[in-house]
């Protein structure tokens, strides 16, 4: 069975939130290759050469990657999307929605829904939407 692993893009800012969602997610940063170390012969667009062609940040068995982006296309920021975290307790969630939303934008406040004990939307200071669950979960 394939593994469904979401990888985020970034305008220069990866690595720096690729730190934060592990500290605040409790992972482990497995993998951070700035441009500059693309194997021999690949043409590095000018100021790229420290931005990240690639990072991963294992979680328990799951996986988030992401990198800054390359080339001349404008960044149109992380649309469309949102990453979903089901928690097993209410305590948890609050913890790490309070953390993600510092410096982010929330869209619900950590609430008891229909659906689950606790529920909150936000995006955080990275442009990263998330959905927060935490506690007991119907469905």
């Amino acid at each position: 069975m394939p593994q469904l692993c979401p990888y985020l893009s970034f305008d220069g800012q990866c690595a720096e939130a690729m730190r934060f969602y592990e500290r605040t997610l409790g992972g482990r940063v497995e993998a951070m290759v700035p441009y500059s170390q693309a194997p021999a012969g690949t043409e590095v667009p000018a100021g790229m050469a420290e931005r990240i062609m690639h990072a991963r940040l294992s979680l328990d068995g799951q996986t988030l990657m992401a990198s800054d982006i390359a080339g001349e296309q404008p960044y149109q920021g992380q649309q469309g999307v949102s990453l979903a975290l089901v928690f097993p307790t209410v305590s948890d969630a609050t913890r790490v929605f309070n953390s993600l939303a510092e410096g982010g934008t929330i869209t619900m406040p950590l609430q008891k829904t229909f659906w689950a004990e606790a529920f909150g939307a936000l995006t955080d200071r990275y442009g990263t939407s998330w959905l927060i669950n935490g506690g007991q979960i119907a469905g």
